[in-house]
């Protein structure tokens, strides 16, 4: 026998639907975060998705790359979402909301454009919390092996005899 009682609160559809009428970067569920335009989805587990969404924003706007997808910022501050780093975690993100509320703004997501966003990044680049993850997304975002080929590196070069014979000896502007 089915339980034909209506649930309560919003469907994943109903969710859905209204994140991307309302033109949201990020949609943001009880345990999770996930892009509104491609398919893929990250699930958090000491983190509130929202912070996890911030935070993958701050890691755009900290290395901006117009031709890598969210899903490549949201692997490389995945490190964060543990016990240990969410209680700093938390208090950097609801610092940078503060920051964002005190130019206007209901919080750091809410700012469209990029340079009111990279303004308020600037104010507090001194901060530890800062430095921690533009130092994090540093090996974070740049060691994934999917994404040297949008930068074109193709990888370390001994396992494939160096780079000599591999079209860089071929110095043809001298």
């Amino acid at each position: 026998m089915t339980d034909t009682k209506p649930r309560e609160g919003l469907s994943r559809r109903d969710l859905l639907a209204r994140s991307m009428a309302a033109g949201a970067s990020f949609v943001v569920g009880s345990s999770f975060v996930a892009s509104h335009d491609a398919a893929w989805a990250l699930e958090t587990t000491a983190l509130k998705p929202g912070t996890m969404a911030t935070l993958i924003q701050m890691a755009r706007d900290i290395y901006p790359h117009d031709h890598l997808a969210d899903e490549y910022y949201a692997v490389a501050v995945k490190g964060y979402d543990t016990p240990e780093a969410a209680e700093d975690v938390e208090a950097g993100i609801a610092g940078l909301n503060a920051a964002a509320q005190g130019k206007g703004h209901a919080d750091y997501l809410s700012i469209g454009w990029e340079r009111d966003r990279a303004q308020i990044l600037r104010g507090m680049e001194d901060s530890a919390f800062f430095q921690q993850v533009r130092g994090g997304l540093v090996t974070g975002l740049y060691n994934q092996k999917a994404v040297w080929p949008l930068f074109g590196y193709e990888g370390e070069s001994y396992s494939k005899g160096g780079y000599i014979n591999r079209g860089f000896d071929d110095i043809n502007w001298l």
